[in-house]
């Protein structure tokens, strides 16, 4: 059995029209603004079926950012601002979340929509 940090599980994430937010649950925070974000990647983690295996990455200009667990109840609003995202690549997020793959899969980054 893999050790578990508590201090690394989500008390609360939210998504809103800032940015997204995840409290820990040692009370410290992070948190990537909409504006600051430059990349979002999806990592899988062959964990599963019991443990989390699939994050949200998201990676600030600042070097700032959050992982949030597919699993988690604000992930289905995460996903909707992220699909948003002018570039974002849906074929790359199916890939990733259709596969078993320990990989990191990038979906967007902000200097692809710029171009």
């Amino acid at each position: 059995m893999s050790q578990d940090s508590s201090s690394a599980r989500s008390r609360a994430v939210r998504v809103d029209d800032t940015g997204v937010r995840r409290q820990l649950a040692d009370g410290s925070e992070e948190s990537v603004t909409w504006s600051d974000l430059s990349a979002v990647v999806i990592r899988v983690i062959p964990e599963g079926p019991w443990d989390e295996d699939v994050f949200f990455m998201l990676a600030g200009s600042d070097g700032a950012g959050t992982a949030v667990p597919s699993g988690d109840p604000a992930a289905d609003a995460l996903l909707e601002r992220l699909q948003m995202l002018p570039g974002f690549d849906h074929d790359k997020f199916v890939e990733a979340m259709t596969t078993d793959a320990d990989e990191a899969y990038v979906v967007w980054k902000a200097s692809d929509a710029k171009s």
